[in-house]
C-alpha cells in the first residue's frame, strides 16, 4: 500500500520541539511499523495552519484524489488541520477516494469504523484544548504586559533583553546574520536560497535551531528594511 507523509511547522512550532525532522522520522518509522511504502514526505515549513490553502497540503490532496496514494501519514492532527470542519471534510474525501488516514499522535486509522469514531472526537477535542491554551497564552501575556514586562515574543531576532531583563539591546552575532540576510538579497538571492546559505555556514535561529525557513527570513528582512 503506497503512502506520503505530510510534515508541517511554524514560526511558533520550533520552540516546542515539533521540528520537521521529528516529524519526518516519526512518520518513517510509523511506515515500516505498518508495512507501508512510503513514497514521499510533502512539507509546508514556517507556515501556520489557518486553512488548507498551503501548497504541501493541495499536493496531498491532489495525490490522493488522483490515486497516487492510497494512504495518508502525519505525526499529529494539528500538522494538517486547523478546525473538526475541515478535518471531517478532508476525511470525507480520503473516504470517497478510497484512501485511509493515520495520525501517529493520536493512534487513529480511518480505515476501520472505530477508527473513523476516534477521529471525529479526537478532532473536536483537539480544536476545544488549542482554543482553550490560546485564551490562557493571551491572558498571561497580557497581564506581563500590563506589568511592563518583556515577554519572549517581544525580543525581535538581532536583538536581546539586558539584565535587567526589560530593555532591548543589539545582539552582535545576530546582527552579523541580519548583515549577512541583507547582502545575499541585496546579491538576488532566493529566500529559500539564503536559508540555505545560513544553514551551510552554521548560523543559528532565535530559538538555537539549525533549519531556517524563508517566511522568517521575509519578516526579518521586512522589519529591517
Amino acid at each position: 500500500m503506497k503512502a506520503v507523509g505530510y510534515i508541517r511547522v511554524s514560526t511558533e512550532d520550533q520552540t516546542q520541539g515539533i521540528s520537521l525532522d521529528n516529524q519526518r522520522a516519526k512518520i518513517k518509522a510509523y511506515a515500516d511499523l505498518k508495512d507501508l511504502q512510503l513514497i514521499g514526505i510533502i512539507e509546508d515549513a514556517g507556515i501556520s495552519a489557518k486553512n488548507l490553502n498551503r501548497p504541501g497540503v493541495q499536493e496531498v490532496l491532489k495525490m490522493a484524489r488522483k490515486k497516487k496514494v492510497e494512504a495518508v501519514i502525519v505525526y499529529k492532527l494539528d500538522r494538517l488541520f486547523r478546525s473538526t470542519i475541515d478535518a471531517l471534510e478532508t476525511t470525507k474525501r480520503f473516504d470517497k477516494w478510497k484512501v485511509g488516514f493515520h495520525s501517529i499522535q493520536e493512534t487513529l486509522d480511518t480505515q476501520s469504523a472505530m477508527g473513523r469514531f476516534f477521529f471525529t472526537l479526537t478532532a473536536a477535542l483537539a480544536e476545544m484544548e488549542r482554543g482553550i491554551i490560546g485564551e490562557r497564552t493571551k491572558a498571561a501575556l497580557k497581564h506581563k504586559r500590563i506589568n511592563g514586562k518583556k515577554t519572549g515574543g517581544d525580543v525581535p531576532f538581532g536583538y536581546c533583553l539586558d539584565i535587567d531583563g526589560q530593555t532591548l539591546m543589539e545582539d552582535p552575532k545576530e546582527q552579523e546574520v541580519i548583515r549577512l540576510m541583507k547582502d545575499l538579497n541585496g546579491k538576488g538571492y532566493s529566500l529559500r536560497s539564503i536559508c540555505r546559505e545560513l544553514q551551510r555556514r552554521g548560523h543559528l535561529t532565535k530559538t538555537g535551531k539549525t533549519t531556517w525557513h524563508h517566511q522568517s527570513i521575509k519578516q526579518i528582512l521586512k522589519r529591517m528594511a
